[in-house]
């Protein structure tokens, strides 16, 4: 009984401040000189305080004496605890509402206006293009300007790398001026761009290993490279190589004129390696692991890399266990690998990046590299495999086994060379002379750091 009372009490209380704000408000908007609004009806206030009051729809209702029907909303004539209840829900509609407007805009918004509907030039001298999903790929011109150049070559950058790293271009001073020179001499044009989601690149979603050829195949397309263009892929930058040469031949544009291969990744699901030379690799079962992570607890993997107490990435550059002496001096000379840095990783887009690549190049292909053939007529090739004798991160012997299966490959050894043999002295003359004018090198003892 006493909790009846209480809450007869508490509508009581409810009905008089409800009347005291509408008395309020109307007082608040009255016109100087008008006259007060009449009273309501008595019918009208015993109706509201009646108890016998009749529900339709959620709400409460009362008749006048005419018989007429009159709705009022359950917010006037509840309790305090049902009135929070509808204004919590008020806020919830409120707030649904005000995400469909986002979503719906967002669906609206258009890409910020252009010059070219194709490219897009930012201040740093980088270009855009737009590819046919959507997406947009960056990219950076070097060497002769394209409409002069004999040669174009599309470079493709490794893991955590980026359009701007210095690819062939050896930190010597004199040599650099002497490669210079030997690049306006053959009248080469290089073209490095951003893979998806890495520098200005957007991500590719449906990331695959022949997304990747298909992105150089539209990249060549929109710069109208002619009739032929070649590829050179550094490290991780590989597999996209490869993808080329399953891919991209084929076609009667832009014809794929050759492609060379440096220090290339070897994914360890290729089901023609031999166990003899991958079943006590310990970086098979490294990559292993962090396939594993990659896949099944990415979250706890991106904790994990972000940690205070993980090694730093100069001290990661430093590790002997994948750097040979060679590449730790060469380190001391180049930036190294900032998008591998702690302070990057944290960023989830960059982690992602990294992560979709990594699934990518060491997951299930849809073919064995092993198995191509020839993609050249006659008989011909121009496919080159560069790879160093102290490379700690790909062994050079699966190299060997992967050149020796594809005869019409050809295979180059660094002696002492590392995974960083991309930046040794010499070695960016023997690529260009070997891939574009077929001179063979007859010795690389001179390519060091």
């Amino acid at each position: 009984m006493r909790y009846l009372q209480k809450i007869k009490l508490l509508s009581n209380q409810q009905s008089r401040r409800s009347r005291r704000r509408s008395n309020q408000a109307t007082a608040s908007h009255k016109i100087p000189g008008a006259p007060p609004p009449p009273p309501s009806p008595p019918w009208l206030a015993s109706q509201l305080r009646s108890k016998s009051s009749q529900s339709h729809g959620g709400e409460e209702g009362f008749r006048d004496p005419r018989g007429r029907a009159h709705w009022v909303p359950e917010t006037t004539l509840s309790t305090s605890k049902f009135n929070q209840s509808g204004m919590v829900s008020t806020t919830a509609v409120v707030l649904l509402i005000g995400l469909m407007g986002m979503v719906y805009q967002a669906t609206q918004l258009t890409p910020p206006p252009q010059s070219d509907p194709n490219a897009e030039e930012h201040a740093d001298g980088s270009m855009r293009i737009r590819l046919s999903d959507g997406r947009y790929l960056a990219y950076r011109e070097k060497g002769v300007p394209r409409n002069k150049a004999k040669y174009k070559i599309i470079l493709v950058h490794g893991f955590g790398s980026s359009k701007e790293m210095n690819f062939l271009a050896p930190e010597d001073v004199v040599v650099s001026a002497d490669f210079q020179e030997l690049i306006e001499e053959l009248g080469i044009c290089f073209l490095q761009f951003d893979r998806a989601g890495y520098g200005e690149s957007d991500p590719n979603p449906k990331r695959s290993v022949k997304s990747e050829a298909l992105d150089i195949e539209e990249l060549a397309d929109q710069l109208e490279l002619g009739s032929k263009f070649y590829v050179i892929g550094v490290s991780m930058g590989s597999y996209p190589i490869w993808s080329c040469l399953k891919y991209i031949p084929n076609r009667q544009v832009n014809l794929l004129a050759g492609a060379a291969l440096i220090v290339p990744v070897v994914n360890y699901n290729w089901r023609s390696l031999p166990q003899s030379l991958i079943r006590d690799d310990y970086r098979r079962r490294l990559v292993q692991l962090t396939y594993l992570f990659s896949s099944y607890a990415p979250g706890l993997l991106h904790w994990w890399v972000s940690q205070q107490w993980l090694p730093s990435n100069s001290v990661l550059e430093r590790n002997p266990v994948f750097f040979n002496p060679h590449d730790i001096e060469i380190l001391k000379k180049i930036p190294g690998f900032p998008m591998l840095s702690k302070a990057k990783l944290v960023e989830r887009e960059v982690f992602d990046t990294l992560r979709h690549d990594f699934l990518v190049g060491f997951g299930d292909w849809e073919f064995d590299p092993t198995d191509l053939e020839n993609p050249f007529p006659s008989n011909t090739s121009n496919v080159h495999i560069w790879q160093g004798l102290g490379d700690r991160v790909v062994p050079f012997q699966l190299q060997r086994f992967i050149s020796g299966k594809l005869p019409w490959i050809r295979y180059h050894e660094v002696p002492e060379g590392g995974h960083l043999i991309v930046h040794y002295s010499g070695l960016g003359e023997a690529v260009l002379k070997s891939l574009l004018l077929g001179e063979e090198p007859l010795t690389l003892n001179h390519v060091q750091p």
